[in-house]
């Protein structure tokens, strides 16, 4: 796949071109994985931090480290599905989501020495979510790194690990926590490919839960989606199910472009059926889920499952619905989108991320922008609100869309 090739500004890199001889990102190839991993530790990493330029060394010494509390173990309340006859015959294997993205996640590191892990808690924890359990024991402790909890150190560390040609994949304990590293995912991950002239490329995977959980409060329920949708040369992608989480998870590891991967945190316990022989999906193509005729629905992430809750309430009073789970969050997939749109020529889309600034309303002005002479009816987009997430259970389920809206909404375009 190309590598993304979007708008570039100037920016100033974390790392002077005078500090450090460009010369030493480019180690030889029959180097060890871990001699390699070691030398890239060697990197300078600015950390924006009360004005403080941290050093990460490679002698093996640390700072004491404070363990975080496990806010998000594991949810056994999860979103839930049916095994039915159908499913259980099926060939392959069942596995639950996080199940899925480690199985991805070991399969890949398996395939090539030069991917490895980092965050909190990565290692002989296995994640706050077990996404990386058993892999600190099978792959050592240098490919499966535990970081200080200082995220814009370990993802900018991780930076100029992809720029000497590894493959780190970066876990945030919780998309917001991300945050504090937002100004190294914005003026380092997308734009060192450009502002170097094409000498480096940022092979990285960021990814961990986030969405709304249940009464996880507003600091662990943010919808972040559009927070780095903006950021030049950035992809991002939302799983949803096993088998694109998976197959996602894949995809993003082997791009040479920067990916978010964005995780839900109440579909961990979704179980499916995927098949053992490997597969590698698209980053940049959506999925039909329901094929229909008299209205679009666009969708992602956890909506999915509500919006599959309305289209059987709607089915029952005569509607057809397309469902599309849109999946690639940039780029947006408009052949498929703009397909669906011009046999239905009516567009509902449903997203849990805030309504001011959300993908949603990107999606709109794309789909308005492309296919508007095929739309019958203004794009309708059901939206959270824009408030801070409530704790309180009731108050929670009032800022995001439930079912009965959309099934509302599909029977005012549909008249």
């Amino acid at each position: 796949m190309a590598v993304v090739s979007q708008g570039i500004r100037p920016a100033t890199a974390l790392i002077s071109a005078n500090a450090v001889d460009s010369k030493r990102f480019h180690f030889a190839s029959s180097k060890s994985t871990s001699v390699r991993f070691i030398e890239s530790l060697i990197l300078i990493v600015a950390v924006e931090a009360r004005g403080i330029v941290c050093l990460v060394r490679s002698d093996g010494k640390s700072n004491a480290r404070v363990r975080k509390p496990h806010l998000h173990s594991h949810i056994s309340n999860a979103v839930t599905t049916k095994n039915d006859d159908k499913t259980a015959s099926k060939p392959g294997h069942e596995l639950l989501l996080f199940e899925a993205l480690r199985e991805g996640l070991e399969e890949e590191m398996d395939r090539d020495p030069n991917v490895c892990v980092m965050g909190e808690d990565v290692g002989h924890y296995g994640g706050s979510y077990k996404v990386t359990r058993g892999l600190a024991d099978k792959f050592g402790d240098l490919r499966v790194l535990d970081t200080p909890i200082a995220e814009n150190s370990f993802t900018g560390m991780a930076i100029g690990a992809a720029m000497t040609g590894l493959r780190p994949v970066v876990e945030g304990m919780n998309m917001g926590f991300l945050l504090l590293a937002f100004n190294q995912i914005s003026n380092n991950c997308g734009m060192l490919h450009y502002t170097s002239g094409g000498q480096f490329k940022i092979p990285i995977v960021i990814r961990g839960p986030g969405g709304v959980g249940r009464q996880l409060g507003a600091e662990h329920s943010q919808r972040l989606e559009s927070y780095f949708q903006s950021i030049p040369g950035i992809q991002m992608v939302a799983c949803s199910t096993p088998y694109n989480a998976k197959g996602l998870m894949k995809a993003a590891i082997r791009s040479e472009n920067p990916v978010i991967l964005f995780e839900h945190v109440l579909l961990y316990n979704l179980k499916e059926r995927i098949p053992d022989e490997e597969y590698v999906l698209n980053l940049e193509e959506a999925e039909i889920v329901r094929q229909g005729g008299d209205v679009t629905i666009l969708t992602y992430s956890r909506m999915r499952y509500h919006v599959m809750q309305a289209v059987k309430m709607v089915v029952n009073d005569g509607y057809d619905p397309e469902v599309i789970d849109i999946r690639s969050l940039k780029p947006f997939d408009l052949y498929r989108i703009g397909n669906s749109v011009k046999k239905t020529h009516k567009v509902l889309i449903v997203e849990e991320c805030m309504r001011t600034g959300g993908i949603g309303a990107s999606l709109t002005a794309a789909i308005n922008e492309n296919f508007n002479d095929y739309l019958d009816a203004p794009i309708v987009c059901l939206s959270s609100q824009d408030v801070p997430t409530p704790y309180a259970a009731t108050l929670e389920d009032l800022t995001v869309v439930q079912p009965s809206q959309i099934v509302s909404a599909v029977k005012m375009l549909c008249r």
